[in-house]
């Protein structure tokens, strides 16, 4: 076992898909829907620099960062600059990524509800200059 995961609060878990994903991401879930649960739950690891897409949830997703930092941000809004402590509450449809920055690794916890069957609508990658301009607004 290395040392990240006698220290984290969640093992890593598997590798994020490259189609949805900019750089490292890793998914160790937690609670899956099922007649209790319209929602799944899952803590997500970005390592330096890893990314989501642009995407939207169809009834929202609460996001709860549990270590390191990054950012999320709304189409056509600034970035926000997003830390362990930090709860962010995401609209339906709204698209949006977030991720770690280009210097630290960051953890969340991914509350994501359905909407039927469907819970996430990918978009396309955040290109990397949109991922500069967010470290030169910070």
């Amino acid at each position: 076992m290395n040392k990240e995961n006698t220290t984290s609060l969640f093992p890593k878990g598997d590798r994020l898909p490259d189609e949805w994903f900019t750089g490292a991401a890793f998914l160790s879930p937690l609670v899956g829907k099922d007649h209790n649960n319209e929602f799944s739950a899952g803590a997500v690891t970005f390592e330096i620099g890893a990314r989501t897409n642009w995407h939207t949830h169809p009834k929202g997703q609460v996001l709860l960062v549990i270590e390191g930092a990054g950012f999320y941000q709304e189409r056509g809004a600034e970035a926000q600059t997003i830390k362990k402590g930090d709860v962010i509450c995401i609209p339906e449809d709204v698209e949006h990524w977030h991720g770690a920055s280009a210097v630290t690794s960051m953890t969340h916890i991914a509350i994501t509800n359905f909407k039927d069957d469907t819970q996430v609508t990918w978009l396309d990658p955040v290109t990397e200059h949109e991922f500069n301009l967010v470290h030169k607004q910070k």
